[in-house]
C-alpha cells in the first residue's frame, strides 16, 4: 500500500468515526454532509468521493457498528462461563445508557428508512446470533442449567418478547433496566419464585 492509499484509508476512517460519534447525539435524518465534513475536518467533496452519499456513509457506519456488536456477542457467548451469565447479558443488555439510547434511536430510524439495513440485521441475526443461542441452549441442557422441558423455540420466543418490549421503553434506561431484571427473575425462577 502506497502513501496515498494509506492516507485515504485514514481519512475514510476519520469520517466514519466522526459519523458514528455524531449518531450518538444526532438523529440520522438531521445529520448533513456539511456537519460531518466540518467535524471530521475534511471537505464535503472528499466525503462524496469516498462514500457517494450521506445514506451510503450512514449504511457503512451502521453495518460496522452492527458487525462490532455481533462480534462482541459472539466472543462473549463462546466464553466458558455459566449459561445464566450469558442469558443475563441478553436480557440486561449490559451497556451504558448513552450506548443503549444511541443504538435504539439509530436502529429505529435506519430500519424504518432503509430495507437494506433491515435485511442486513436480519441476516446477522439468522446467521450468527441464532446459532449461538441454540448452542447455548444445548450446552445448558448438557450442564443441567437449562431444563430439558425448555425447547429452543420456547426460549427464542421468550427472548424475543423481552427484547421487543424493552424497545418500547425507549430511552427510559432505569425503567428498562428494572423491566429487564424482572424478566430475568421470571426467566430463571418463574412466577412463583425459586423452585
Amino acid at each position: 500500500m502506497n502513501g496515498f492509499e494509506k492516507r485515504a484509508l485514514l481519512i475514510k476512517e476519520r469520517i466514519r468515526k466522526t459519523t458514528l460519534e455524531m449518531l450518538k447525539t444526532w438523529e440520522p435524518k438531521r445529520i448533513r454532509i456539511t456537519d460531518i465534513a466540518k467535524q471530521a475536518n475534511v471537505s464535503q467533496v472528499t466525503i462524496y468521493n469516498y462514500f457517494g452519499s450521506k445514506e451510503a456513509l450512514l449504511n457503512e457506519v451502521f453495518k460496522e457498528y452492527i458487525d462490532q456488536a455481533v462480534g462482541e456477542f459472539e466472543e462473549y457467548m463462546k466464553k466458558d462461563i455459566p449459561v445464566k451469565e450469558k442469558i443475563e447479558l441478553m436480557i440486561l443488555q449490559k451497556k451504558e445508557p448513552n450506548d443503549q439510547q444511541f443504538a435504539l434511536t439509530m436502529v429505529k430510524e435506519l430500519m424504518i428508512e432503509d430495507n437494506e439495513i433491515m435485511d442486513y440485521i436480519k441476516k446477522q441475526y439468522d446467521d450468527k446470533i441464532i446459532p449461538l443461542m441454540l448452542q447455548m441452549i444445548e450446552d445448558g441442557r448438557r450442564s443441567g442449567e437449562i431444563s430439558p422441558k425448555v425447547t429452543a423455540q420456547g426460549f427464542l420466543v421468550f427472548m424475543n418478547m423481552i427484547i421487543e418490549h424493552s424497545k418500547t421503553l425507549g430511552e427510559e434506561y432505569e425503567k428498562n433496566r428494572q423491566f429487564a431484571e424482572e424478566m430475568q427473575h421470571i426467566f430463571f425462577y418463574g412466577l412463583c419464585g425459586r423452585p
